[in-house]
């Protein structure tokens, strides 16, 4: 089964990684290294960072 191209940045990956505690993790051992609960925990910040921004660009309209 072929990969699916990431949506989230690399950046943004980041910055998420680090806000959570384990991209000491990522530098080590690469995004697989992580555990699945720290990449649900990641992928639901990268909702609620979306979701803001939406709320916000629909406040500036």
């Amino acid at each position: 089964m072929p990969r699916r191209r990431g949506v989230m940045s690399e950046q943004l990956k980041e910055e998420i990684a680090k806000e959570l505690g384990f991209y000491d993790v990522v530098q080590r051992e690469g995004w697989g290294g992580i555990r699945a609960r720290d990449a649900g925990n990641m992928v639901k910040r990268a909702i609620e960072i979306a979701e803001q921004q939406l709320v916000q660009s629909r406040q500036s309209k």
